[in-house]
């Protein structure tokens, strides 16, 4: 019997679900939607599900991160009629994943639970390493940036992003969503307390299309380089142009750092969340 697993009279099964929080390194996927025959996220989590019940549903994830963005904490729920507690499937799942990805919490959830459709917030990171020469400890999980940046413009310009706006400008050519207004609840550009070679720009909100997190930080250092006058920002929430932005950042020094659905009180294994401050 799996870990965790409790015995079920005859004919008792019934279908419920199992809400995961995610952690990965985004470096070997292509992404986190299934892709066919090329490594994703969703993919290897729905092959460590199907080791342990073959009748799971697929997986139901809150967010579509990019080739090599990385998460410490991705949602994604499935169903199935095992009666596994929580504990059990962070093991089980942990057991069959491969080390690029872990399962860093489990809840108990109904059945067809949606995380994309329950959260009203997203925090991601952007980590930028300011350094002349290349350091293999942030190889794949940082943008090294070869000149000075103005830290202080580039905090000044980030708090344009703050409200309610429409954010069409903010987006890659491919997002065709007609919807494009979304709510900025934190945008900061501040020193990395892991190491002062290194800026960090967290963005939190209800919501983001497409690139729009890598469009900001690539403004924001174009801004913070003197390639773009401040107020580019502005500017581009009120013509909705691409054009009035600045590159697109490279995928690598992404992170989907936390997802907050609406029934925060779900009885997660462990009880404590992952510390993201």
């Amino acid at each position: 019997m799996p870990v965790g697993s409790e015995s079920t009279p005859e004919g008792a099964a019934t279908a419920h679900g199992v809400l995961l929080t995610v952690a990965y390194d985004g470096a070997p996927f292509c992404g986190w939607a299934t892709q066919a025959a090329r490594p994703t996220v969703s993919f290897a989590l729905r092959q460590a599900v199907a080791s342990v019940d073959r009748s799971a549903t697929a997986m139901r994830g809150a967010s579509r991160t990019d080739a090599r963005v990385h998460a410490r904490g991705q949602l994604a729920a499935f169903d199935t009629e095992l009666l596994i507690e929580p504990r059990g499937w962070v093991h089980l799942l942990n057991a069959a994943l491969p080390s690029s990805i872990a399962v860093v919490r489990a809840a108990s959830v109904p059945s067809g639970y949606d995380p994309r459709r329950r959260a009203q917030n997203k925090r991601y990171s952007y980590t930028l390493l300011l350094g002349r020469l290349r350091d293999p400890f942030w190889a794949g999980r940082a943008w090294r940036v070869g000149y000075r940046l103005n830290q202080e413009t580039m905090a000044s310009e980030a708090q344009a992003l703050l409200g309610t706006h429409d954010f069409v400008a903010f987006r890659s050519a491919a997002d065709d969503r007609a919807h494009t207004v979304r709510t900025i609840r934190r945008a900061e550009v501040r020193s990395a307390r892991s190491d002062p070679r290194c800026l960090e720009v967290i963005v939190e909100g209800d919501g983001f299309l497409h690139n729009m997190v890598r469009i900001i930080v690539g403004t924001l250092v174009d801004v913070g380089r003197g390639r773009l006058r401040p107020g580019s920002f502005s500017r581009a929430l009120a013509s909705g142009n691409r054009g009035d932005l600045g590159v697109t950042a490279p995928a690598p020094g992404l992170c989907l750092e936390r997802i907050a659905v609406v029934d925060e009180a779900l009885a997660w294994w462990p009880a404590v969340p992952p510390a993201i401050d």
